[in-house]
């Protein structure tokens, strides 16, 4: 039997599934409420369920189960008026968790290409002044 992409483990699987996916949330939250610059985003909000909701949503970036049923993020976060500045320094703490947890590079490297590709869902858009 070939391994094919079909048959491969993904990276849901080879991180070791939702174990590991809820102790890398709660490494990433404990990082980023820690920060001074990012935590008043999360101060009024309920934490046990915004924890859930990104497990849930990391496990579908990894392949895992699609379980997800939180807004989109353009949704979530448009009210947020959140800086690139800001949404660089949790992407950090994201990849920061991640390497001390001893994912793998490759899954690493994956979670970083979907960050960038969801930025513009996330980050407030630029005003006109051209800076």
């Amino acid at each position: 039997m070939t391994v094919t992409e079909e048959t491969a483990p993904s990276h849901y699987e080879r991180i070791g599934g939702a174990s590991s996916v809820k102790a890398a949330v709660a490494l990433f939250y404990d990082k980023v409420l820690a920060d001074p610059e990012l935590a008043g985003y999360f101060a009024d909000l309920n934490m046990p369920e915004q924890r859930r909701h990104l497990a849930l949503m990391l496990t579908v970036v990894l392949g895992g189960p699609n379980e997800y049923d939180g807004r989109d993020l353009a949704e979530a976060h448009k009210p947020l008026n959140i800086p690139v500045a800001h949404y660089v320094k949790v992407g950090a703490h994201l990849t920061a968790t991640l390497v001390e947890l001893r994912v793998p590079a490759d899954t690493i490297g994956y979670v970083e290409v979907v960050l960038e590709k969801v930025q513009d869902q996330v980050v407030a858009p630029r005003s006109g002044t051209g800076v």
